[in-house]
């Protein structure tokens, strides 16, 4: 089923977005993807969106990319397809892209030429390492050391909460390699191959909205000197960069599962037959419909003036994009609630479109940074923007 997309004539478009977005929804509505277990269904994902050329838009073009480089509206674009489609399928292509992100950014030239176009043909799974046990929104406090040794870097340490975990073939760990330093300081950035001796995958995590997760481990695991991700010291600049290019595509997403809803929805309310008439013709029905539409269309342009403003606006966009995921998530969790409450019964029912949904959107109000989080960083920004006027 593919969901209007008549958001696209927005002024934040041009023409090769709104192809994108029209080919992107012809293609993956004709996608079911029905495996044994989530990591093969995510890796059939993968492979499938890398067939079809979309991960190409995951890295530039240099390395198989579709683009001179990133292009948020793209990827927003992309994400917000997706999810409206099928939570894995989003998951699967944004994982390539912010599991590769910090190898864009700061890897060799090597590294860049035997990766990233394997990452965009779908051949290599991408995973992204920086959460700890004690180390999850206050991500300087990370504990994971990479020690000097003869040739390269030791690891040792661990990780949680790492998406694609367990399956990835490789990933961007991030470490202290300055141990008298505090906070950002002396954090570094080091690509991982999944083979790596040393490297073990520990508890693999099962949440309420099912997807590859699980702890890794590392233990006198040994890199070379050139796995090592931009300058030594810099990677939490790296890490915080590599985020403010995807954090914007979480908001995309949460839109999608949204628009999911709404989509749901108006079909159920014009199908339900209720009090002699239908669930639609109900007037306080109505009212949550538009509720619901308004709060879609607020996430969506929150979304797309973030991305829109990344893509053409060059300097900093941490308060736009902060706004967005924050705004986007909450107001996409209140229409998929509205969306299971005016289903009804069938709201709550294991397998209805909206129960996943439900399931779905939770996860995106806490992931790459919380709600919290984000409301922290737009007030500073505010403040800061108030004191330069």
């Amino acid at each position: 089923m593919t969901v209007p997309a008549t958001h696209m004539a927005w002024p934040f478009f041009n023409d090769p977005h709104r192809d994108l977005a029209t080919s992107a929804a012809a293609w993956v509505c004709t996608q079911t993807v029905e495996t044994a277990s989530v990591d093969e269904t995510c890796r059939e994902w993968v492979r499938r969106i890398g067939t079809a050329g979309f991960l190409r838009y995951c890295v530039p073009e240099k390395w198989g990319g579709a683009l001179p480089e990133l292009d948020s509206r793209s990827l927003c674009v992309l994400r917000e397809t997706f999810a409206a489609h099928d939570g894995l399928a989003d998951f699967a292509f944004a994982m390539q892209g912010l599991g590769s992100g910090a190898v864009t950014l700061g890897g060799s030239d090597a590294l860049r030429d035997e990766w990233l176009p394997r990452v965009s043909r779908g051949e290599a799974i991408a995973a992204f390492a920086l959460s700890e046990p004690e180390a999850g929104s206050d991500a300087v406090a990370l504990q994971t050391r990479a020690e000097r040794v003869a040739g390269g870097w030791r690891l040792n340490g661990a990780k949680t909460w790492i998406s694609n975990g367990g399956i990835a073939d490789f990933y961007c760990v991030f470490a202290r390699t300055a141990p008298g330093e505090s906070g950002s300081r002396g954090i570094s950035g080091f690509f991982v191959r999944a083979d790596s001796p040393g490297l073990t995958i520990g508890e693999r995590i099962e949440v309420m909205s099912p997807h590859p997760l699980a702890t890794i481990s590392f233990t006198d695991c040994i890199v070379p000197e050139g796995a090592l991700l931009g300058a030594e010291s810099d990677g939490f600049a790296l890490a915080m960069r590599t985020l403010d290019i995807f954090r914007v595509s979480v908001a995309a997403a949460a839109t999608g599962f949204a628009r999911r809803a709404l989509d749901e929805t108006l079909r159920q309310a014009r199908s339900r037959k209720m009090f002699g008439s239908t669930l639609g013709e109900q007037p306080l029905a109505q009212a949550i419909l538009g509720d619901m539409a308004t709060d879609l269309d607020a996430a969506a342009l929150l979304t797309y003036r973030a991305a829109w403003q990344r893509d053409t606006q060059p300097g900093r966009t941490t308060s736009v994009a902060a706004m967005a995921k924050m705004g986007a998530t909450e107001l996409a969790q209140k229409v998929i609630d509205r969306a299971v409450q005016l289903h009804g019964g069938r709201g709550v029912r294991v397998g209805e479109v909206v129960e996943r949904l439900y399931r779905d959107i939770r996860a995106l109000r806490i992931y790459e940074g919380a709600t919290e989080v984000q409301r922290l960083l737009v007030g500073r920004e505010t403040l800061k923007a108030h004191h330069l006027a």
